[in-house]
């Protein structure tokens, strides 16, 4: 009797699926900004380096 009682216990128990529920949340976030990353990255360093060739090609007048 005491075996069909932890069982039916366990089958009755929700904590669990609540952490998998986050669990799974969580991944999805984490995988959604981890795609936002890949795409932002190239058009980030293609605007880096135009910025940089645009600063190097300046110089600065001092003048009193």
């Amino acid at each position: 009797m005491k075996l069909f009682k932890l069982v039916k216990n366990f089958r009755n128990d929700e904590e669990g699926a609540v952490t998998v529920d986050w669990v799974v949340l969580t991944a999805a976030v984490v995988g959604l900004g981890v795609a936002a990353l890949a795409a932002v990255k190239g058009g980030t360093g293609a605007l880096t380096t135009k910025i940089s060739a645009h600063l190097s090609g300046q110089s600065i007048s001092t003048t009193f």
